[in-house]
C-alpha cells in the first residue's frame, strides 16, 4: 500500500471513531476507546477484504467498504462491551 492509502485509512478510521463518539457522548477514555477500536476494526475489515476478495469501491490497495463495516462492527461491539462492564444504578 502507498503512503496515500495509509493516510486515507488513518483518516476514515479515525473519523468513523471521533463520529460515534461524537453521536453516543462519553468521557475522553471513551473516546480512546472507540478511536481504537475504529483503526482496530478498519485493519482488520481490511484485510478480510482482501482475503475474501472483496474489490467493489476500493481505492487503490485498500478496500473501503469492508474496512468501514469491520470499523463499524467493532465500535457497536467496543460500546456493547463498555456498556457491560458498568454495574446498573441502584434506585434507593
Amino acid at each position: 500500500m502507498t503512503t496515500g492509502a495509509y493516510l486515507l485509512a488513518f483518516i476514515l478510521s479515525t473519523l468513523y471513531g471521533a463520529g460515534f463518539h461524537l453521536w453516543l457522548g462519553g468521557s475522553s477514555r471513551r473516546l480512546l476507546l472507540y478511536l481504537l477500536a475504529g483503526w482496530v476494526g478498519f485493519v482488520v475489515g481490511h484485510f478480510a477484504g482482501g482475503f475474501i476478495g472483496f474489490t467493489f469501491m476500493s481505492a487503490g490497495a485498500l478496500h473501503i467498504v469492508p474496512a468501514s463495516l469491520g470499523s463499524i462492527i467493532a465500535l457497536f461491539t467496543a460500546n456493547w462491551l463498555a456498556q457491560r462492564g458498568r454495574e446498573p444504578e441502584s434506585r434507593s
